[in-house]
């Protein structure tokens, strides 16, 4: 079979996940601002038309990339917690090294996208949607691990603020990674109380 063949064969979400791998593998290699939509209908060997037609705008591109690369890290995250020995500091220690993991691997390629995206409404409920997904693995992780912990919202929103922070200092060279790793790991456990929550099922008393 002809590439032009199996090109016109594929699948309409096969088509869109090569159309998301070739975005992001232009940002990565010549920057967001190079990503246009013919840039990567160049880029992916197709006509402007089939580009259009998945991402309407080139907004709704980087979009798409921003929900990929989301997607893509919770599932190393949700991986590498099921890996991880099952006690409430181990959990911990692994969100910790995740997220900075995840800041150094791709923080310059997914800053750029969102820089890209700055002022753009659909930004905004994105980010939110995926704070809430990332916000909710964490939360199960340290409640399935131990049922009386407590992580509250407010915790949990200045978690991700300070996470950022010292994932984006270690991307600078500003900390060295361990260190990163050590002060979200601290911080994280501060914030977790245990004991607080009835155990699920236990009888009240007479």
């Amino acid at each position: 079979m002809t590439t032009t063949a199996a090109r016109r064969r594929m699948s309409r979400d096969d088509r869109r996940r090569q159309l998301v791998e070739v975005a992001r593998r232009v940002v990565v290699e010549e920057g967001a601002d190079a990503l246009t939509l013919g840039r990567l209908a160049v880029r992916a060997g197709v006509s402007k038309p089939v580009v259009y037609d998945h991402f309407g705008t080139r907004t709704g591109a980087l979009v798409a990339l921003y929900e990929d690369y989301d997607r893509r890290q919770t599932g190393l995250l949700v991986a590498a917690l099921d890996a991880a020995e099952r006690s409430l500091a181990a959990q911990l220690a692994t969100v910790a090294r995740c997220h900075v993991a995840c800041v150094l691997d791709h923080g310059a390629e997914i800053g750029g996208v969102v820089a890209a995206l700055a002022g753009a409404p659909d930004l905004a409920e994105v980010k939110r949607r995926s704070d809430e997904r990332y916000v909710e693995t964490c939360r199960r992780a340290i409640t399935e691990t131990d049922p009386s912990a407590e992580w509250t919202a407010a915790a949990a929103i200045a978690f991700l603020g300070a996470a950022d922070a010292l994932s984006e200092a270690a991307l600078r060279g500003d900390l060295a990674r361990d260190e990163a790793e050590a002060a979200l790991t601290d911080l994280l456990a501060s914030q977790v109380v245990v004991g607080t929550r009835p155990d699920r099922g236990r009888a009240c008393p007479p």
